[in-house]
């Protein structure tokens, strides 16, 4: 294995009461991909923070290669002092960089470099910060949350970009399969103790699940063993007569161990509050449009939203998810056509701009300051009692939003939503923030939940898991409904799209009257960039060659005492297969997109 370029050995910290930190460690070698995972407040962020020098920790060792370069992205990104954005991204670039980088990392990220940092979003500043660490290539990067405020295209840009660059990469999401696609290895931070394993998060959650397992076997084992030794110290007949005082001191060892042991928290209990079924009519849209002066957002879209259906909405930022779930929910009216809302609806709304009172506290927040209690499904139930629900611990009822963490602000405004009685729950990117395991339960929320449900989400897994159809904007303002969830809806398209290539070339040629007639006029329209005009030409020959690559593995694993001669050498072939198949389907996609791109552009 090649030696470290930044290494943390038993690193501990402490803010007073029980430590944060206890016995962390994270290696990082050259190339490596390592997703840093655990629960919201196990102390991920600050971990990334003292490996990037800027928090010091109360004890351990740190050491950093003298001539390796390190970045950290920021949560908050300090653009003080910039005139625009491209300043604040070329200020990061080292005097042996490409400046060229700059250009073409910001434009796909949606920026034009032009911007002032008073003008910027707050989307908009984290993917100036992203340009900025990535742009010089760094030794290492470290990244807490990256695709926070992406859109799915730009997400899945941005992991093809991670798995193209030489730097050295530690990632914080809860994105799982943007975690799937990029890490090879995985560190779990858990009560201030970190564990690693050498496979991608893909392999993750079976390897934790025994873990604790184990762990609560061992426990388990040990309370027993306690009452073993104390029986013996009592009723022992060598007790009688004189105390062993080696068995006595290691039954106070054991006592000790087991009183301090530090359990693996709890998982929330996320229910959504019953209330009287609506008609099975919900929604139905007829034709409606929306333009905001020449933009237009929706065009003649139509569908009906029948009782029990889980619709997600898709789409990079700007295209409209959030007019079109405005529209269909009666907030805003169309410019034309007729929406329709079906008869004993009750919404209950988990909002995208998320604007809290800081200065409010949790009790006061959630019952609306009506006293110590709420009503959830129909029972009375005090706060404190419901906090717990959503992993709160009792004396933070008094607590100041202010002082929750972006998780836990994520988890109280689910607790808000979710006692409220709902049969439509609209939720506008509720996975942003939440910790995998909170994920979980939501996803089962959504995907059991008796009513109906509308969510807008960039996380390609999640609507995997919950939502029986997709819709998605197709240009112009044309959104179209498609089957299934995200990975669906892109081979629906894929199809789609080979058809049209199909019926393309099996088109007669023109006449010659045609050929010779003038075109009409046509609106100039944008360009493919030099990069995707690269990238369209020469993917199918990487797609080819990786092929021919995997049927040259597939031969050799074919040799039946291959396993039996070299175990690891088949290990190593069909972890390479793999790996190989999974970047042929990110070249499909990729292609399919920029294919899709050139047809939309070409007319």
């Amino acid at each position: 294995m090649a030696p470290p370029l930044l290494r943390l050995d038993q690193i501990s910290l402490t803010f007073g009461g029980t430590p944060l930190l206890e016995d962390a460690g994270l290696s990082i070698s050259e190339g490596e991909r390592i997703a840093l995972v655990g629960r919201n407040g196990s102390g991920k962020s600050t971990l990334l923070k003292i490996a990037a020098g800027m928090v010091e920790p109360t004890g351990g060792e740190i050491f950093r290669h003298p001539s390796a370069t390190i970045r950290y992205l920021a949560q908050a990104p300090d653009m003080d002092g910039f005139a625009n954005v491209r300043d604040y991204v070329e200020a990061g670039l080292g005097p042996t960089d490409d400046p060229y980088r700059v250009a073409y990392l910001l434009e796909n990220l949606g920026l034009t470099g032009d911007e002032t940092p008073q003008q910027l979003s707050g989307g908009e500043a984290r993917r100036a910060a992203l340009a900025r660490v990535i742009a010089p290539q760094p030794d290492v990067l470290l990244l807490d949350e990256p695709t926070n405020h992406l859109d799915l295209a730009t997400i899945e840009w941005l992991e093809q970009e991670l798995r193209q660059i030489r730097s050295a990469i530690v990632l914080i999401s809860h994105d799982r399969r943007f975690l799937e696609n990029v890490s090879r290895s995985t560190i779990w931070l858990d009560r201030g103790v970190t564990r690693r394993i050498e496979q991608g998060f893909a392999h993750f959650e079976e390897w934790r699940d025994k873990v604790l397992e184990e762990e609560e076997r061992d426990h388990q084992k040990l309370g027993r063993q306690i009452v073993r030794e104390e029986h013996w110290l009592r009723y022992g007949v060598t007790a009688r007569r004189k105390r062993n005082m080696r068995r006595l001191g290691e039954l106070h060892s054991m006592r000790n161990e087991f009183r301090t042991h530090r359990h693996a928290q709890g998982v929330a209990t996320l229910q959504a509050s019953d209330v009287k079924e609506s008609g099975k009519l919900v929604i139905e849209a007829d034709k409606i449009s929306k333009a905001y002066d020449e933009r237009v957002l929706v065009k003649d879209f139509s569908i009906r939203v029948n009782r029990g259906d889980r619709i997600g909405l898709v789409g990079p930022n700007g295209a409209g998810k959030t007019t079109l779930l405005s529209m269909l929910t009666g907030k805003i009216e169309p410019d034309s056509g007729t929406i329709r809302l079906g008869v004993n609806l009750d919404f209950a709304e988990l909002d995208q701009k998320r604007e809290l009172n800081p200065d409010e506290t949790l009790s006061h927040y959630l019952t609306d300051g009506r006293g110590e209690s709420l009503v959830v499904n129909g029972e009375q139930r005090h706060v404190v009692s419901y906090m717990k629900d959503f992993l709160f611990q009792p004396e933070q009822a008094r607590t100041p939003i202010r002082e929750l963490s972006g998780g836990e602000r994520a988890r109280l405004m689910l607790a808000r939503v979710l006692s409220r009685p709902a049969n439509l729950l609209i939720l506008d990117e509720p996975t942003n923030d939440l910790d995998m395991e909170t994920l979980d339960l939501l996803q089962e929320l959504v995907a059991g939940f008796a009513g109906t449900v509308i969510l807008v989400s960039h996380d390609r897994d999640f609507l995997d898991r919950t939502v029986s159809s997709v819709i998605a904007p197709e240009g112009d303002g044309r959104w179209l409904q498609y089957a299934g969830g995200y990975a669906d809806m892109m081979a629906q398209r894929k199809e789609t799209a080979l058809a049209r290539r199909q019926v393309k070339s099996a088109a007669p040629a023109r006449s010659d009257e045609a050929e010779a007639a003038p075109a009409p006029k046509r609106e100039e329209k944008r360009k493919l960039s030099y990069k995707q005009k690269f990238a369209l030409e020469t993917l199918p020959a990487k797609m080819e060659k990786l092929s021919a690559e995997i049927a040259a593995l597939e031969v050799k694993m074919a040799d039946p005492a291959l396993y039996t001669k070299d175990p690891d050498q088949f290990a190593k072939i069909a972890a390479e297969i793999e790996k190989k198949r999974n970047e042929v389907e990110a070249h499909e996609e990729e292609w399919l997109e920029l294919e899709m791109l050139r047809e939309e552009i070409e007319g």
